[in-house]
C-alpha cells in the first residue's frame, strides 16, 4: 500500500486541473537535465531559464513534483540566523554574513514570487518562535544572538516566559527568541505553483520518471523508458542523494513525522495563538508546529527513524507508533488541541548533515554533474538560494552564486557503516531518554548526558 500523501499535497492536487506530466518514453536532448522535482529542482529550472531563456531544460521526478519533502514539510520558511555561529565557523565572518542575509532575502523573494505569479501558497510572514519547553533549553539561542549582535544586527527579540505563553496559549514555554522575518507557506501549493510556472517558462517536465543510471562521462540520465542526453546535469535529490557514492557519508537520512488536527479556529482564538507564528523548540529531536489558514494545527517531530547506508525506503513512511507519540506531544505542547480529532498523519525522510547546513558541489566526470543537498529540516527558503547556486554552476558561470561558500563540496563526513547506523541508534535512544527527562522537569543523569553530547557531531542536532 502506498504511503499516505500529506494534507498539503492532497489539498494542492484537489485544486489542480489536469493530471501528471507525461512519463519520459523516448530519448531526448537538453542543455540542462534536472533530477528531482522538489523545491531545489524547480527553483534551479526557473533560475536557469532566467539566466538563459533559450536554454532547453528537462526535469524528471520518480514521483510527482512536490511528492517528496517539498510537499510534506512543515512549511517553515526560515533564515539561517539561528545557524550564524556555524556559518561563521565554516566560511568566515564576511561570507557568513552574506549568506545569512541571502537567506533572509529568500523569504521575502518567495512571497514576492507568489504574488507576481498568482500562486496562493498561503504565504504568511508571521515570524518564528524559537522556544524553550524545558529548563535545559532556556537560553539555547544566546550564542546566535551574540554573534548577530557582533555584526550590529538584531534579528531576534527575546521573550520572557509570560510573553511567549501569551502568544502561544501554552504554559509549557519558558522563554523564546522571536525572529520576525520568518514565514509559513502551504508547502505543496508552493511546490505545485513552482511546477506550473516552470511549465509556462518552457521547462519540459516528466513525472513518474525515475533515474536508473547516470553516465557522467557522456552526460546521460537513463530512465526506465528513455534517456536524457544533457550538457549539464543537476541532482536535486534531498535524502535520496545518500545513494550517490561520493555523497553517501556526507548525509544521514532520518525521518520527520507530522500530524494535523481538524479545524479548530475557535480554540486557537481562545488560547491566544492567533498571529500565525511558526514555532519550534530547542530539543535535538525537535518539535515544530504551526497553524493553517483554516484553523488547523500541523505538528511535527524530527529524528524518529534512521536509514542504514543508502536504504531510503518504506521505513520512513507513515508510522502508527510515531503518530501515537506525536498525539501525546501535541496535547502537551498545544493544550488547545486537547480533544480535537487528528485528521491526517504522514512522514518521510529528510537529509541531515554533520552541522545542519546544506552543501553543493560537482561530482567527478567529464560532463558537469552538480548537486545540492543536506537541508537538515530547513529547506523551504534556502532551496531558492540553492537554485541560484546550481543554475549558475550548471551553466558554467562565475558569479556570486557559483563562488558561494556553500558550493565547495562535502564539508564533513559521518563514520562508515555500520558504525554510523549503530551509533545513530545509541544517540537517538540517549537523546530520547534525556529529553524525556527534561520534558518532565527532571535532571539528566551524567551517563545519559555524556552520550547525548555526541549529537552535535551530526546525528540529531536539529538546532536551526
Amino acid at each position: 500500500m502506498d504511503a499516505p500523501r500529506s494534507l498539503w499535497l492532497q489539498e494542492a492536487l484537489r485544486l489542480e486541473e489536469g493530471g501528471d506530466a507525461p512519463e519520459l518514453v523516448e530519448d531526448i536532448e537538453a542543455d540542462v537535465c534536472i533530477v528531482g522535482g522538489g523545491y531545489t529542482g524547480l527553483w534551479t529550472a526557473l533560475c536557469v531559464k532566467e539566466l538563459e531563456p533559450d536554454a532547453s531544460v528537462v526535469l524528471i521526478d520518480e514521483d510527482i513534483c512536490g511528492g517528496g519533502p517539498s510537499g510534506r514539510n512543515g512549511g517553515f520558511a526560515l533564515s539561517w540566523w539561528p545557524k550564524i555561529e556555524t556559518l561563521k565557523k565554516r566560511f568566515g565572518s564576511e561570507e557568513a554574513l552574506r549568506l545569512v542575509k541571502a537567506s533572509e532575502d529568500a523569504i521575502a523573494e518567495i512571497g514576492a514570487f507568489c504574488r507576481r505569479e498568482g500562486i496562493d501558497a498561503h504565504f504568511h510572514q508571521g515570524g518564528w518562535l524559537w522556544t524553550a519547553t524545558s529548563p535545559a533549553q532556556v537560553g539555547s539561542w544566546e550564542g546566535a544572538v551574540a554573534v548577530a549582535e557582533s555584526y550590529g544586527e538584531r534579528p531576534f527579540e527575546l521573550l520572557s516566559a509570560d510573553e511567549v505563553q501569551a502568544r502561544t496559549g501554552s504554559p509549557v514555554h519558558l522563554g523564546a527568541a522571536f525572529e520576525a522575518s520568518a514565514a509559513t507557506v502551504q508547502p505543496a501549493l508552493l511546490a505545485r505553483g513552482l511546477r506550473r510556472v516552470a511549465l509556462e517558462r518552457g521547462v519540459q517536465i516528466h513525472e513518474r520518471t525515475a533515474m536508473v543510471d547516470l553516465d557522467r562521462e557522456s552526460g546521460v540520465v537513463r530512465t526506465p523508458s528513455g534517456l536524457v542526453r544533457a550538457g549539464a546535469i543537476v541532482l536535486a535529490l534531498n535524502a535520496w542523494a545518500i545513494r550517490i557514492r561520493e555523497l553517501s557519508r556526507a548525509l544521514v537520512a532520518v525521518s520527520s513525522d507530522v500530524v494535523a488536527t481538524a479545524p479548530m479556529p475557535q480554540k486557537l482564538e481562545e488560547s491566544g495563538w492567533t498571529a500565525g507564528e511558526a514555532i519550534s523548540n530547542c530539543r535535538l529531536m525537535v518539535h515544530y508546529y504551526r497553524t493553517t489558514r483554516d484553523g488547523r494545527v500541523a505538528f511535527g517531530r524530527g529524528g524518529g527513524r534512521l536509514a542504514f547506508g543508502g536504504r531510503v525506503n518504506s521505513n520512513f513512511d507513515f508510522s502508527e507508533a510515531q503518530t501515537a507519540g506525536l498525539k501525546e506531544d501535541l496535547a502537551h505542547l498545544v493544550p488547545a488541541s486537547e480533544g480535537v480529532e487528528i485528521t491526517n498523519a504522514w512522514g518521510g525522510p529528510i537529509d541531515r548533515t554533520t552541522d545542519g547546513l546544506p552543501f553543493a558541489g560537482r561530482l567527478p566526470g567529464r560532463v558537469p554533474v552538480v548537486y545540492g543537498t543536506g537541508y537538515s529540516g530547513n529547506g523551504v527558503a534556502p532551496s531558492l538560494t540553492f537554485g541560484k547556486i546550481l543554475a549558475s554552476s550548471a551553466l558554467g558561470r562565475s558569479d556570486e552564486w557559483s563562488e558561494a561558500g556553500l558550493n565547495r563540496g562535502i564539508p564533513a563526513r559521518f563514520p562508515p557503516e555500520p558504525v554510523r547506523f549503530l551509533g545513530g541508534l545509541v544517540v537517538r535512544e540517549a537523546v530520547r531518554r534525556k529529553e524525556g527527562r527534561e520534558d518532565r522537569g527532571l535532571t539528566c543523569d551524567p551517563v545519559t548526558g555524556a552520550v547525548a553530547g555526541l549529537a552535535p557531531q551530526g546525528f540529531f542536532r536539529v538546532k536551526r
